[in-house]
């Protein structure tokens, strides 16, 4: 008996992705605060709003309560109340694309039931900073930290081939190769990564993100820098972002 005991769960979570499941449910996929990333069943979640209303859309932060089965895949979801909402705030067509790439990236990233409290508040903190006027620095700053909390930042500071000491110089970097070198041993295909977007990535990655919107981010600023961090994140994932494209 005690192997079908149900478990219920209480907890902050994201929602990440939506599919529907059966005649009238929804199978959503959600990251939570406490468990990592969870799929659930939302039974009748078609037909009645009554339960989630807008609390399904993809990026909103709910606090979920939801119920587990022992050795059974899929949770039963039982309710969302929303905490934040992306449609509190006008969206249009690049606040879509970045809210997307957040969303994206965890789904394709983590691993099913692998708490990760660092990257749930990462996102959390790009999500609520993305307006419609302020996209390209909570793309830049998720994209780098992401890197960095998953393992997947390079060295900057030195080239991968011959050891020489980039600091202050022109990086390059490939898609298809692990960190960057100086320009004699630039693999095919390689990018350039300059002096000051190093620099922006070493800022980064010591500041908040409040401190660093004090600044002005245009989409021309830094944008090598976030090629090379969307890059990175390509290369680990194995496949292209859909909604990094939609940015570049």
């Amino acid at each position: 008996m005690a192997e079908g005991r149900l478990i219920p769960h209480h907890g902050e979570a994201i929602v990440l992705r939506t599919w529907p499941f059966h005649e009238a449910d929804l199978l959503i996929s959600f990251f939570t605060r406490d468990q990592g990333k969870v799929k659930g069943v939302a039974r009748h979640a078609m037909k009645s709003r009554r339960r989630f209303g807008g609390a399904l859309e993809p990026a909103t932060h709910v606090r979920a309560h939801y119920t587990e089965r022992p050795r059974q895949e899929l949770v039963r979801l039982d309710n969302f109340e929303i905490l934040w909402s992306p449609l509190t705030a006008p969206v249009d067509y690049l606040r879509t694309a970045g809210l997307q790439l957040v969303v994206e990236v965890l789904e394709e990233a983590m691993p099913d039931l692998a708490p990760e409290d660092n990257i749930f508040r990462l996102a959390l903190a790009t999500l609520t900073a993305m307006q419609a006027d302020s996209v390209w620095l909570p793309v830049t700053y998720f994209c780098l930290w992401m890197n960095r909390l998953m393992g997947w930042m390079p060295e900057l500071g030195h080239c991968a081939v011959c050891g020489l000491d980039l600091r202050g110089q022109t990086v390059w970097w490939s898609p298809a190769g692990d960190g960057v070198t100086c320009h004699d041993d630039r693999r095919s295909g390689s990018r350039p990564l300059s002096a000051e977007s190093v620099a922006e990535s070493y800022r980064i990655a010591r500041s908040s993100l409040p401190q660093l919107a004090e600044e002005p981010w245009p989409e021309e600023r830094a944008r090598d820098l976030r090629a090379f961090a969307v890059g990175t994140l390509e290369r680990h994932l194995e496949r292209r972002l859909r909604s990094a494209t939609a940015l570049s």
